[in-house]
C-alpha cells in the first residue's frame, strides 16, 4: 500500500501488523489496574469524622476490596480486558466458535497479524503490509497447527495478499458476493490483537470513505480495531466475509475508527 502523506486532517495508521513487546503489555495492564484501583479507592473510602472502631474499619475495607474485585471487568478500559469480556461472550455463539477455525495467525521474522482461509486446500487472504518482503511466512490455525505458507500474490494499491498452504480440508470462510451493506449494520471480526489469538469481536459499518493515499473508497467500522486486526476478516450476520480490515483512522466527525478493505476488491484484483 502506498504511504503518502496525508492532505486532511485525518490521520491514518495503515500498520496494525503486531510489534507490542512484553514489556509494554505489562506496564499497559499495571497501568490501567492502578487506574481502576485509584478511582475505585477515592469513589468508596470513607472520609469519617471522628475514629471508627477497629471492627468497622475492617468491615469497611472488605466491602471495599469486594467490590473493587466485582467492579474490576466492568471498569477496566483498556483493551487486555475489554476485548477478551467481548470476546469470551461471542466465543459462546455456535457461528463465532466455526468463524474462529479459519482465523489464522500470519508470522514473520519481524511480527504477527492475522488471516483467514477461504478455501479448503489452502488459500488465505491478508494484508499486503502484514506480509510485505517476505516470499514465505508461517501461518497458524487453532485446530490445524503451523504451516509455511508461500506468498504467490500481492496487490499493495488495496492492500490484500493471498497465500498458499499445502494441505487438504483445512477451514475455511464463505466470501460475499459483493460487498453490500446498510449504514449501521452489525458485523463480527476475528483477529490476533495485542499479542492474543482468535479474539472475536464486533461493531458496525459507518459508511465509505476516501483515503488521499488510495484510489478506492474503503469502508468504516465504528470497532475496537488493535495491532495484530491487521489481516481479519469482517462478517455479516449471514456469515459472510464482506471485506478485510487493514487500518484505523482518526476520522474528523466520526472520531477513530477501523477501516476494511471490501472484497469486491478481492474479486477486481485477484481474479482477471
Amino acid at each position: 500500500m502506498d504511504k503518502k502523506e496525508q492532505k486532511n486532517d485525518d490521520i491514518i495508521d495503515d500498520d496494525l501488523y503486531e510489534e507490542l513487546d512484553e514489556e509494554e503489555m505489562r506496564d499497559l495492564v499495571h497501568q490501567g489496574r492502578q487506574q481502576v484501583l485509584d478511582r475505585a479507592k477515592e469513589e468508596r473510602e470513607p472520609k469519617p469524622k471522628r475514629p471508627f472502631p477497629k471492627w468497622a474499619f475492617w468491615l469497611i475495607a472488605f466491602a471495599m476490596v469486594f467490590n473493587i474485585v466485582a467492579l474490576l471487568p466492568q471498569t477496566f478500559s483498556i483493551p487486555a480486558i475489554d476485548f477478551l469480556i467481548t470476546s469470551a461472550k461471542l466465543s459462546t455463539q455456535d457461528d463465532i466458535k466455526a468463524y474462529k477455525k479459519s482465523v489464522v495467525v500470519v508470522e514473520t521474522e519481524d511480527g504477527r497479524g492475522t488471516g483467514f482461509s477461504i478455501s479448503s486446500d489452502g488459500t488465505i487472504l491478508t494484508n499486503h503490509h502484514v506480509i510485505e518482503g517476505e516470499d514465505t511466512v508461517t501461518v497458524a490455525f487453532p485446530d490445524n497447527g503451523l504451516f509455511s505458507a508461500d506468498v504467490v500474490e500481492t496487490h499493495p494499491s488495496v492492500d490484500l495478499a493471498v497465500l498458499e498452504v499445502e494441505e487438504e480440508g483445512l477451514p475455511y470462510l464463505d466470501l460475499a458476493e459483493q460487498t453490500t451493506f446498510e449504514q449501521g449494520e452489525p458485523i463480527n471480526f476475528i483477529g490476533n490483537p495485542l499479542r492474543f489469538n482468535g479474539i472475536a469481536n464486533e461493531g458496525t459499518i459507518i459508511d465509505y470513505t476516501q483515503l488521499d493515499s488510495w484510489d478506492e473508497h474503503v469502508l468504516m467500522i465504528k470497532a475496537p480495531v488493535y495491532r495484530g486486526n491487521s489481516g481479519s476478516p469482517i462478517i455479516n450476520q449471514d456469515g459472510k466475509v464482506i471485506g478485510v480490515v487493514f487500518a484505523t483512522l482518526n476520522h474528523d466527525s466520526e472520531g477513530k475508527v477501523g477501516l476494511f478493505v471490501p472484497i469486491d476488491y478481492y474479486y477486481n484484483y485477484f481474479n482477471q
